[in-house]
């Protein structure tokens, strides 16, 4: 913009002619307004370099980003706690496999428990399907983790254990899987074998009875171990079912709605699903319930071991740990 004086000043002396301002002063006056003379090729290339050299600078880069320096620092600091974390846990469990393992010996695992102040009547885990495993390994696998568990609940003498595998292929197999887990406590108990019974709802249950030396003995070691197999389709739409049975009944007249009560639903929940275990074990490393019965769930204990993977036995045990600690509140 230009300055009013200066205006003025040139106006002045082009009226009288260019006669009132020197030339020396007209030029003096002009080239403030006036565009900057080209620059020679090596001044060009001076300048860019410096402009480059902005641009490229620390604190204009610090200027621009800034959130992005923010991230980077607190993602890194954030990974190398993860990574420490995971490297403890993994050599604390590696310690405490060598200190606390089963053996397959029902006393080795009776004795690791038979202190705790109170044991699970009934104890519940969650089994993951391994779907990308071929040649039907993860069917294996999984029937092995069940059979393993059913094991060291007969050692501790737990006597009743519910395994929920969200897909329901478990319950698809059940001849499988009694078969298996009556092998593995043959395998564990040897001619003392508890008896067992597997069954789903809508299914039909297998029994096994005991064997005739742990029929007859007489100490106070489990006789007969039930195991219930759970999926999906036995959490919420067991709810939906039972409300649409209700509000039918209700609407025909057999049923007043004064008579549908949590103390109803619970009951028949627990006759056609299952009642509330005690504690529920988590063998993954987040707590993730994957559409686990809600309402068999309410008062459950839940326990899990961070950065752990897969099914072991320092997880039961730990859970079991856990489990004789904690205060029983319910909602006090």
């Amino acid at each position: 913009m230009f300055k009013p004086r200066d205006i003025e000043a040139y106006r002045r002396d082009e009226k009288l002619g260019h006669k009132m301002l020197t030339p020396e002063e007209r030029i003096r006056l002009l080239k403030p307004y006036l565009p900057s003379p080209p620059l020679h090729p090596s001044e060009q290339a001076s300048k860019r370099a410096m402009e480059e050299q902005q641009r490229l600078g620390v604190r204009r880069f610090l200027k621009t980003h800034w959130h992005l320096l923010v991230f980077t620092i607190i993602h890194a600091l954030f990974s190398l706690y993860i990574r420490i974390r995971q490297a403890y846990h993994q050599v604390f469990n590696k310690v405490s496999s060598i200190y606390h393992h089963h053996h397959r010996a029902p006393d080795l695992i009776y004795n690791d428990v038979k202190d705790l102040r109170r044991l699970p009547n009934h104890l519940s885990v969650i089994l993951t399907l391994d779907e990308d495993a071929r040649g039907g390994t993860g069917l294996a696998k999984l029937i092995e983790e069940a059979s393993d568990i059913a094991a060291w609940c007969a050692s501790a003498r737990i006597p009743q254990l519910s395994i929920y595998e969200k897909t329901g292929t478990l319950k698809g197999y059940l001849p499988r899987v009694h078969r298996s887990m009556t092998q593995k406590l043959a395998a564990y108990f040897g001619p003392n074998t508890p008896g067992i019974g597997i069954r789903a709802p809508h299914c039909p249950s297998m029994e096994t009875a005991p064997t005739l030396a742990a029929s007859r003995s007489e100490n106070d070691g489990i006789k007969h171990l039930s195991v219930m197999i759970l999926s999906a389709e036995d959490g919420r739409d067991s709810i939906v079912d039972l409300t649409k049975t209700l509000a039918d009944m209700s609407q025909r007249g057999k049923i007043s709605t004064s008579d549908i009560t949590i103390e109803l639903v619970d009951a028949e929940l627990s006759e056609s699903v299952m009642g509330e275990p005690d504690l529920l074990l988590l063998f993954g490393p987040r707590v993730e319930l994957v559409g686990y019965p809600p309402w068999q769930v309410r008062l459950t204990e839940i326990s899990h071991v961070q950065d752990n993977e897969g099914v072991n036995y320092q997880v039961f045990y730990r859970g079991l740990l856990k489990y004789a600690g904690a205060q029983m509140r319910w909602g006090r």
